[in-house]
């Protein structure tokens, strides 16, 4: 593996974040023959998970499988993969100048940006223990896997009962506990008609035994049994370190400010597209990916177009 000190500047095309997205897109940018660099964290949004699932093919696959097997189509191609913090980012001229945490200074045409997300979970003593297994929050990911189970709805953002309605149709056994979000009337009416239980005594903390979630202990000291909890986190993007590239940030429905991009992750500011959960909280691995080839696909396209009209002027 190449590191940063040894790569010719400026590249193609510099990647930031390698998770599903990522990779993904520096596959389709290296199998077009370009110069591409991932540069990633090694902090993975879904770490915790025992498996990806709903991924065509790749069923039950561990992430950090899904993530070495990328990394190896990546190199296979001609591109490269380190383990490095992003420290800063800045537009130079008609291309990007990415500092990373040891003071390396990679310089690039074009920028995917994949940092992805850090899921922000309510304040319950308990919860972030078990984050990513008997605490979820996708039916997608990890429904079939908690079918028929006794499963707990944490009520801290306003879109709980969306994900009540989901997991019910999963088990039979959910309960909604309020934390921070009263059930408006017509929310009270989905419950009732789905058989979906509800508990307003507030919770104070989750039980667990042997690393599993066991039960929730209400705010009077009672405990109502539940193997499998879900709740809504509020997804916040990884973009502290880009500031200095001007991205626009707009409120996403779930709550949270994220990267605004077109149709095919290009952003408003030129060079720069985004793909996966940095802009797209509700993406799962494989939309991920779908995200990252279109615009791995799409900064090709833009650095033909423009090393063509460089072509035709120099005639």
């Amino acid at each position: 593996m190449t590191t940063p000190r040894t790569l010719t500047a400026p590249l193609d095309a510099l990647v930031i974040g390698g998770g599903a997205a990522g990779l993904a897109g520096a596959i389709t940018l290296a199998r077009s023959r370009r110069s591409v660099l991932v540069v990633d964290g090694g902090a993975p949004r879904n770490a915790p998970a025992d498996g990806v699932h709903a991924l065509l093919a790749l069923d039950g696959i561990a992430p950090a499988d899904l993530v070495a097997r990328g990394r190896e189509e990546v190199a296979r191609y001609g591109g490269d993969v380190v383990t490095a913090e992003v420290s800063d980012a800045a537009i130079e001229g008609d291309g990007f100048a990415v500092t990373l945490g040891d003071g390396t200074v990679v310089r690039a045409r074009r920028l995917l940006v994949a940092t992805g997300a850090v899921d922000v979970l309510p304040e319950i003593p308990g919860l972030a223990e078990h984050w990513g297994r008997s605490v979820v929050h996708c039916p997608y990911c990890h429904g079939w896997e908690v079918r028929d189970q006794p499963i707990g709805v944490i009520a801290s953002h306003p879109m709980f009962t969306h994900q009540a309605l989901l997991f019910r149709q999963l088990s039979s056994d959910v309960v909604v506990f309020t934390h921070g979000v009263d059930p408006t009337p017509e929310q009270r009416a989905q419950l009732l008609a789905r058989g979906i239980g509800l508990v307003e005594d507030g919770v104070s903390a989750i039980r667990a035994e042997a690393g599993a979630v066991t039960g929730v202990e209400l705010a009077d000291g009672r405990v109502v049994p539940r193997s499998v909890l879900t709740v809504q986190s509020v997804l916040r993007p990884r973009i502290e370190s880009l500031t200095g590239l001007g991205l626009t940030v707009a409120e996403n429905p779930m709550g949270t400010f994220v990267p605004t991009t077109d149709i095919g992750g290009r952003s408003e500011v030129p060079g720069v597209w985004l793909a996966g959960n940095v802009t797209e909280p509700a993406a799962q691995v494989g939309a991920s990916a779908a995200a990252g080839t279109m615009a791995g696909a799409q900064i090709n396209a833009d650095l033909v177009m423009a090393e063509t009209a460089a072509a035709v002027a120099a005639m």
